[in-house]
């Protein structure tokens, strides 16, 4: 008899790969409540390591880093009509507290524009205290009908940048930043996901904004996943809390605001761009251990051999783990480092030392590093030359992620000028392009009757439009997690 796979294949059941896949490789796990998850140590490290590269990224775009409360009165959602209209069927509302009925219910947060404008209102008085830009990274709830791990739960984790500014276009200018800079390079340098830039249409806006603009990944199944966005919130924000500066001309203004956001739905995204058959594939710039280093017998010298070997290469500033865990089969931590997708295992027993060399395998196959003559296999290598080696490795697979992720896209993206022809690219699995003067939200509502929407306008030349309505514009529609 054949031997059972340890995930359920991608081309069997996507989705049922996805949960087996979390599961095995020790993610995540239902929580108690319906909707909630509790992330277990490997899945928090992704999300560690994402935190890290993202949070200096804002910092360098001059955000600071603040917290503010989880419960928000309800009086404040309500000053801003849109926006309470947006979120109301997701709110999670306190009516009690301390065995008595609070005299004002209050929300949990789900967002914080309403209390942190609130207290601009309150920091903002001159031009001199401008640009105000502040970043949170907090937990946010709103009420999922439709839950999956990491994708869409009740409770998440995110960072959540809010910022007021002296004029429109400054305002314009740092949400395309951030777009940009911040997280359009962190997806595409550091999670290796090619990503397509793009501004929302007025109906998948964010409530409140005058203009969101998203970041759209193709997933291993076809299907779009949105993985942050930054929305130009105009004045709306400004005039429901009277947020106001005295300008250089003695003139009381409102400032002009923008909010952004990330979540732990990127942790989701890693795994269903970079996922196989055997679990998850880290781009080596994310991993949090980028090698591991197997015992594969208890040897006394084979596991002198690793400990010295692992130190070594920490000492070359490679994130490196020494499993000498030889109590457990050796088939076992292979596949379980295999499952984890950390991106080279170096394993060394008594007939490695024997030859002065470790066998290297690569969970990213296709590198073309002459180290490695065959693709996704094992190779012996000396054990001197392995911290010279695996800088170049590791470099090779995360560039090599990024390209299977362009060519995926491309691939299974085309373009159609009928909107009966743009849901069957979409319903088959694929992303179609078509004009979005032929399309209109006409189109765009037809195409919602096949549960499949537009996910971004981009101009002619794949660059962000700067209108709704730009002459060019063209739409990219989907089926979307």
């Amino acid at each position: 008899m054949a031997k059972a796979p340890v995930l359920t294949p991608q081309a069997d059941d996507f989705p049922r790969w996805y949960q087996d896949l979390i599961n095995k490789a020790e993610l995540a796990d239902n929580g108690p409540v319906r909707g909630t998850m509790v992330i277990r140590p490997y899945g928090y490290g992704l999300w560690e390591r994402m935190q890290q590269e993202m949070d200096a990224r804002i910092k360098e775009a001059g955000a600071q880093n603040a917290y503010f409360p989880l419960f928000i009165p309800q009086s404040y959602l309500t000053k801003e009509a849109e926006h309470v209209e947006g979120f109301a069927p997701e709110l999670a509302v306190v009516t009690h507290g301390g065995g008595k009925e609070l005299e004002e219910p209050v929300v949990v947060r789900p967002t914080s524009e309403t209390i942190i404008n609130d207290y601009f209102s309150k920091w903002v008085q001159s031009y001199r205290d401008l640009p105000l830009l502040i970043n949170q990274w907090a937990n946010v709830v709103r009420w999922e009908m439709r839950p999956r791990v990491f994708l869409r739960t009740t409770e998440f984790l995110w960072q959540e940048g809010h910022t007021a500014h002296a004029t429109y276009e400054d305002a314009r200018d740092y949400a395309a930043y951030i777009h940009e800079k911040v997280y359009a390079d962190f997806m595409v340098n550091v999670l290796g996901i090619d990503v397509v830039l793009g501004r929302k249409t007025p109906s998948e806006r964010f409530a409140g904004a005058i203009n969101t603009l998203t970041l759209e990944a193709m997933m291993g199944d076809g299907k779009a996943l949105q993985m942050g966005t930054s929305h130009e919130l105009g004045q709306n924000f400004a005039k429901a809390f009277n947020t106001q500066y005295l300008s250089k001309d003695g003139k009381q203004e409102f400032v002009w605001q923008t909010s952004w956001g990330s979540s732990t739905r990127m942790v989701g995204g890693l795994i269903m761009s970079h996922g196989d058959d055997n679990g998850l594939r880290v781009p080596p710039r994310l991993a949090p251990v980028q090698a591991v280093v197997l015992a594969i017998k208890g040897d006394d010298a084979v596991l002198a051999k690793v400990r010295e070997i692992g130190d070594q290469l920490k000492a070359a500033g490679v994130r490196v783990q020494v499993d000498d865990r030889t109590d457990t089969p050796f088939g076992r931590r292979a596949v379980d480092w295999e499952l984890k997708g950390v991106p080279v295992r170096i394993e060394v027993g008594p007939r490695d030392l024997e030859n002065g060399t470790a066998m290297l395998a690569r969970r990213i196959p296709g590198g073309t590093s002459q180290a490695f003559s065959s693709v996704g296999g094992k190779e012996p290598v000396a054990i001197g030359a392995l911290v010279g080696l695996l800088p170049t490795v590791l470099e090779e697979d995360q560039a090599l992620l990024l390209k299977q992720s362009r060519e995926r896209r491309e691939s299974r993206t085309s373009q159609v000028s009928t909107i009966e022809e743009a849901a069957e690219v979409a319903t088959a699995g694929g992303w179609a392009r078509i004009p979005w003067a032929d399309l209109g939200e006409e189109g765009e509502a037809k195409l919602a009757e096949h549960s499949v929407t537009v996910r971004c306008l981009v101009a002619e030349d794949g660059s962000v439009p700067e209108a709704d309505d730009a002459p060019g514009n063209v739409a990219v529609v989907a089926r979307a997690y």
